[in-house]
C-alpha cells in the first residue's frame, strides 16, 4: 500500500459526516438566476460584453499574445511555456514519440518536490489502424492511453521557472481516453469515452475506467474497473470524505433522438480500492421521475436528489447500445442530463459541468451537495445565457483561491474561461482563429500545481494518427492574487 493511499485511508477513518453549502456558492447561484433573467449584454469583436450589465471582469488585465506562445493571448501579466508537444519525439525522453490528442489531466505532488502530471490521450483510430502506445496493453488495437509528466518548478531571481523533467507512457491499450479525475489517495481515473469491441473489430470491449497511480514509473497493468460501468465516460470526481467517486456520461440530449446523459455514482466496497469492487447507481430527483436538466431550469432552485441502482453495470449490449446503462436507471426515474462532461470535488460537494445545457444550448454548471448516504441536494449554479457568455464549457477544475476554471470546446475561437463566486466570467487564455483558418484546437486538462502556483492545460490537436494539428501541454503563472482564480 502506498503512503497516499495509506494516509487518504486515516483521514476516512476520522472524517466528520456533515457538510454545508458554502455562503460564496449560495451567491453563486443566485447571481446566476440574474444573469439569467437579463440575458447576455452587447459584445465586441473580442467576445467581451461591453454592454452595463456586463458579464465580464478583466482581474488580470487585457488578454495580448504570449511572448512564448504566440499562438495563445493570456493576460499581460502573466507568462505561458509550452512544456510538451504531441506527435513529435520527446523532448527529455529518448524513443518516445509523444501520442498526439491531449486531454483530461491531473496534478500530484512527488516526493523528490516536482509534480507530476498525467496526461489522457484521446486517440479515436479505428482497430485496422491502430496499436498500443505502450506494453503491457489492455488491447493491441487501442491507441489511446495516458502519458506522465515530471515536472520542476524552481524559483530564480523572483521569478518562476517550469522544466518539463521527464515524460513516459504509464497506460497503454486503452482507446479514446477522453477526461477523468484524480483521487485523494494518489492515482489518476482514466476514461474511455466509446463503448467499442469486438464486433468494430478490437480485441477487447472498452468503455471502462482505468487507474493509474501517480508513482508508476512506466506502463501499468491495465485492469478494467467494470463495476464502475460501460458506458461514455467523461470524467470523475472523487468525494474525500467517503471515497464514493462521482461519474459523468458524455451523451447528446437531442429531441427525439437521443434521451440524455447520466449522472452516476461508485459506491466502493473498499474505500480506495476501486479494483475490489462495488455498486454503481445513477442520481434521481425526488419526485420527479425522469426529470430532464437541459432545459427551463432555474439558477440558485435546490432539487432534492435520490439514487437508484444499476442492476448489470457491465451489459452484454453496451457495445451495440451505448445507453444501455443509462436506460436501466432512467428506468427507475433517474435524471437525464445534456451532455455531461467535467467533474471537480469543491464546496463539500460535486460540480459537474453540461456542455449544451441551458435555454441557450450554451452550457450549465450544476453542484450536487451530498446530505446523507442515500441522497442530497442539485442546484443550478450557473447557465450561460449566450454562447457570447460561454461557450460549451468542458473540462473544470476548482481553484485554490476559490474561482472555477473552465476549458471551452466553443464553435470559434478557443478560451479557457474563469468564473468567480459573483458569477463574473473572467477571459484568462485565447486560441484565436485566423480568418478561414480551421478551428484551433479545443482546450482540456486544466489543473492547478499542488501549491497553486502554476495551471497547467492542453491544446487537444489531432485525434487519429499522422493527424497534421500537434497537441500542447502549458504552464501558465503570473500573480493570481489579483483575482479570483
Amino acid at each position: 500500500m502506498t503512503i497516499a493511499r495509506r494516509t487518504f485511508l486515516k483521514k476516512l477513518a476520522t472524517a466528520s459526516g456533515g457538510a454545508i453549502l458554502t455562503p460564496s456558492l449560495a451567491g453563486l447561484a443566485v447571481h446566476g438566476r440574474a444573469a439569467a433573467q437579463q440575458g447576455p449584454g452587447r459584445t465586441g469583436s473580442t467576445g467581451r460584453s461591453t454592454g452595463a450589465s456586463s458579464p465580464f471582469i478583466k482581474p488580470y488585465g487585457e488578454l495580448v499574445t504570449s511572448a512564448d506562445c504566440p499562438e495563445l493571448e493570456i493576460p499581460e501579466s502573466f507568462r505561458c511555456l509550452r512544456i510538451s508537444s504531441g506527435g513529435v519525439p520527446s523532448s527529455v525522453r529518448d524513443g518516445l514519440t509523444v501520442p498526439n490528442a491531449f486531454d483530461g489531466m491531473a496534478s500530484f505532488p512527488l516526493p523528490n518536490g516536482n509534480i507530476r502530471l498525467i496526461r489522457n490521450h484521446e486517440m479515436v483510430d479505428d482497430a485496422d489502424g491502430a496499436e498500443a502506445i505502450g506494453d503491457p496493453w489492455y488491447d493491441a488495437k487501442g491507441a489511446g492511453g495516458t502519458t506522465s509528466l515530471e515536472v520542476h518548478v524552481s524559483e530564480r531571481n523572483g521569478e518562476l521557472a517550469v522544466e518539463l523533467v521527464d515524460e513516459f507512457v504509464s497506460l497503454a491499450g486503452t482507446r479514446v481516453n477522453c477526461a477523468g479525475g484524480p483521487t485523494p489517495w494518489g492515482s489518476w481515473l482514466s476514461c474511455e469515452e466509446i463503448t467499442d469491441g469486438p464486433e468494430a473489430g478490437f480485441d477487447r470491449p472498452h468503455g471502462y475506467i482505468f487507474e493509474v497511480p501517480a508513482d508508476a514509473t512506466g506502463p501499468v497493468d491495465p485492469v478494467p474497473l467494470k463495476d464502475m460501468g460501460r458506458f461514455i465516460h467523461e470524467a470523475v470526481a472523487v468525494d474525500p470524505a467517503t471515497g464514493i467517486v462521482y461519474e459523468t456520461e458524455d451523451t447528446w440530449y437531442v429531441p427525439n433522438r437521443l434521451p440524455g446523459a447520466g449522472f452516476y455514482r461508485f459506491i466502493p466496497d473498499q474505500p480506495g480500492v476501486l479494483a475490489a469492487g462495488g455498486r454503481l447507481q445513477m442520481m434521481a430527483v425526488t419526485g420527479r421521475p425522469e426529470y430532464l436538466t437541459a432545459r427551463g431550469q432555474t439558477p440558485g432552485e435546490v432539487l432534492p436528489a435520490h439514487w437508484v441502482d444499476i442492476d448489470d453495470p457491465d451489459p452484454a449490449n453496451a457495445e451495440e447500445d451505448r445507453l444501455a446503462v443509462f436506460k436501466q436507471g432512467v428506468a427507475r426515474g433517474a435524471a437525464r442530463f445534456a451532455r455531461l462532461e467535467g467533474a471537480f470535488h469543491g464546496d463539500d460537494g460535486i460540480y459537474v459541468v453540461s456542455t449544451n445545457g441551458g435555454d441557450a444550448t450554451a452550457g450549465q454548471v450544476f453542484h450536487y451537495r451530498p446530505t446523507s448516504m442515500d441522497g442530497g441536494e442539485l442546484t443550478l449554479v450557473f447557465e450561460s445565457p449566450s454562447k457570447e457568455v460561454l461557450d460549451s464549457p468542458d473540462n473544470i477544475v476548482l481553484s485554490p483561491r476559490g474561482g472555477l476554471v473552465m476549458c471551452e470546446d466553443g464553435e470559434d475561437d478557443q478560451y479557457i474561461r474563469g468564473l468567480d463566486r459573483e458569477g463574473k466570467i473572467i477571459n484568462l487564455v485565447r486560441a484565436p482563429r485566423p480568418e478561414g483558418a480551421p478551428q484551433p484546437g479545443e482546450f482540456a486538462g486544466s489543473c492547478f500545481s499542488p501549491d497553486g502556483r502554476v495551471l497547467f492545460f492542453n491544446v487537444q490537436g489531432s485525434r487519429e494518427r499522422g493527424g497534421r494539428r500537434p497537441s500542447g501541454t502549458y504552464a501558465l503563472w503570473g500573480p493570481w492574487g489579483d483575482g479570483p482564480l
